[in-house]
């Protein structure tokens, strides 16, 4: 299974727009964040989780010719925003794309891409079926088990993702024993470090770096990570052994047999 970066870069991207900040003004291809979404791909198949503002981009950028399915963490706009991209696959696969997620996410999109969803669709508009899933029950796709797990965004549920020995995890700022129970084993954890300064409804670094230590994976990687919490170069110094800063574009190789 190899997982490959599309962004991480929390809602704003980095640099943000207007901004001249050390880091916006950063020249180190380290410090450019599209908005957070990883490709996942494994047994023949392709799917990403989270499909933001950058979605065509980062699709063009990486040279993805097929897309199975998307996996949504939760639907705030620097997540979902781009899903309508996803009608060129439509096109080209002559097939509708599954979008899996929980009903309330579901709910969402129909009604920012209402278009999809009419009676009458508009020729053109993305095909999507939507599949829900939920946080601890399992789904099997394309030969692995995924399981989703709940984390709190301030006081909305998000989901995480478990394959194998990785786990994905944006937008936390809690998460419960429960949710630590189904993330032990992992060998590789993903999840959001945002800034180094307190936040209502992600983790600072300190609390990821904490979460991190307390999980134990071989190695772990922090994305969705602000202008804020300064430049790549120096803040990768101050990190404890086998954490990470994640960066676009990083590759990761969970089987060298890919």
């Amino acid at each position: 299974m190899r997982i490959t970066f599309l962004g991480t870069g929390t809602s704003q991207g980095v640099p943000v727009i207007a901004c001249q900040c050390q880091v916006c003004q950063s020249q180190d291809k380290h410090d450019k964040r599209l908005r957070s979404s990883i490709l996942i791909e494994y047994n023949d198949h392709t799917l990403v989780v989270d499909t933001g503002p950058d979605f065509r981009y980062q699709m063009l950028r990486e040279k993805v010719l097929h897309l199975d399915a998307v996996l949504m963490t939760h639907p705030h706009k620097d997540h979902i925003a781009g899903l309508d991209d996803v009608r060129a696959f439509n096109y080209q696969q002559h097939s509708s794309i599954a979008i899996y997620g929980t009903a309330a996410l579901h709910e969402a999109l129909k009604r920012e891409f209402y278009y999809a969803f009419t009676e009458i669709k508009y020729p053109g508009a993305p095909r999507l079926d939507l599949e829900e899933i939920k946080a601890g029950e399992p789904l099997f796709l394309f030969g692995k088990e995924i399981m989703p797990l709940e984390v709190l965004h301030y006081k909305m549920p998000v989901l995480g993702f478990r394959i194998d020995d990785f786990a994905y995890i944006t937008d936390a700022k809690f998460i419960s024993e429960e949710s630590r129970k189904l993330l032990k084993g992992v060998k590789i954890l993903v999840v959001n470090a945002l800034q180094k300064e307190s936040h209502i409804s992600h983790l600072t670094l300190q609390e990821a770096i904490t979460f991190a230590e307390d999980i134990n994976a071989d190695k772990t990687y922090f994305t969705h990570i602000g202008h804020r919490m300064g430049l790549h170069a120096e803040v990768s110094e101050e990190l404890p052994p086998n954490i990470y800063l994640a960066y676009d574009r990083l590759q990761i190789n969970l089987d060298e047999s890919i």
